[in-house]
This record gives structure tokens, sequence and C-alpha cells, in this order.
């Protein structure tokens, strides 16, 4: 199976005003039409997502495959893999496959967000929870 890859470098502005980099890359497989405009659409996507996290990820891997080839269209055939890179730590995949890559995309990008979400929370508060002694800084 050959992939098609597009890759860009997303730069993002923190509320610190520092100029960060996200690398955004993107894998089609032999049934997706990729392109330019398909690069777009995902980076806007995951910067809409995922944006927030940008000071801890290096890179995003986004995959995009049709189960079905390009002949069929079923129920679920396209499905979307993304792979978020934060330093320090192991990368963190999930996917989500739907009708059409839209579905996929915009599924895999939600469960990316809650899944970034929760792990940097524990990160910044191992035990989840304040101090009975209330905020001490």
């Amino acid at each position: 199976m050959s992939l098609k890859t597009d890759s860009s470098n997303t730069r993002l502005r923190s509320r610190y005003s520092k100029e960060l980099v996200m690398k955004i890359q993107v894998n089609t497989g032999n049934h997706i039409e990729g392109g330019e405009e398909l690069t777009r659409q995902v980076e806007g996507v995951v910067e809409d997502a995922l944006g927030r996290f940008s000071d801890r990820i290096t890179r995003v891997e986004v995959h995009l495959t049709d189960h079905n080839g390009s002949q069929k269209s079923g129920e679920n055939d396209k499905r979307c893999v993304m792979e978020a890179r934060l330093a320090g730590l192991q990368p963190i995949t999930v996917s989500a496959e739907g009708s059409n890559l839209d579905q996929a995309l915009n599924g895999a990008a939600d469960k990316l967000e809650k899944t970034l979400k929760r792990t940097l929370e524990k990160l910044d508060d191992p035990k989840g929870r304040t101090s009975y002694a209330g905020d001490q800084s």
C-alpha cells in the first residue's frame, strides 16, 4: 500500500505571544484523493481541535483510508487515525470511522482532543483534585 504524504508546519500563537510550530502530517491510502485542498481541510480541523495544546504537541500525524476502495461506498468505510506526539511522552493515538471523510476526521479530532485534555490534566495535577488546604500558590 503506497501512501501519499502532505506535510506542513502550522504556526500558532500561544497566550504568551510566543510563536510555536505544530507539525501536521497528512497520509492518504490508495483510494483517497490527496492534495492541497484535503491537506488544508485536515489542518483546519486539527488546529481547531488541538490548537490550545499546541505548546505541548510537536507533531500530529493523520492517516486517512478507505476500507472498501473507491468502487463501493458503505457505512463506516472511511477511517481516520490520528497520532499526537507530545514532548517527553509516548504518542497518543485515536481512530474513528465514518461513512465519509468528514465524519471520520471530525470524530478522530474530537476523540484526540478529549484524550489530550484528560492526559494533560492528569500530568498537571497527578491526584486530579485540589488540596484540602486550597491553592498554595
